[in-house]
């Protein structure tokens, strides 16, 4: 599967949702992260399931290191909001901003960061924060 087209890393937001599209009935909060190739290609994935129904935390060593295993050029995250609306918390551009700094020394792309939800689909990249 394909997500971004080759060296420009441009995001098919249709395909990325269709891969997470199975977050949005879970009852908790699931992040996902895909690991991507120079040539857009998926290359794997990591589900992170959290305890409570709005809250996942996101060990960023884990992301890094599954980044460099993969031997990853981008990675896309998404994760749902249970209850319906996908509007960005404070928490989530936080956990965004981090997981920027700790990719950035191993040169691996944050391409996007989705948030799925019963009422619709946000993108960090489509917000202008990325």
């Amino acid at each position: 599967m394909v997500l971004a087209s080759p060296d420009s890393y441009i995001l098919d937001l249709p395909a990325a949702r269709a891969l997470f599209a199975t977050l949005v009935d879970a009852q908790t909060e699931i992040a996902a992260f895909a690991y991507l190739a120079r040539n857009g290609r998926l290359l794997g994935m990591r589900h992170m399931q959290g305890d409570h129904a709005d809250m996942v935390d996101i060990p960023l060593r884990r992301v890094v290191a599954d980044a460099l295993t993969f031997d990853a050029a981008a990675v896309v995250m998404a994760h749902n909001h249970p209850r319906g609306d996908p509007t960005p918390s404070e928490a989530d551009r936080a956990t965004t901003r981090r997981l920027l700094v700790a990719l950035e020394p191993i040169e691996v792309r944050l391409l996007d960061h989705l948030v799925l939800a019963r009422d619709g689909t946000a993108s960090f990249r489509a917000l202008g924060w990325l």
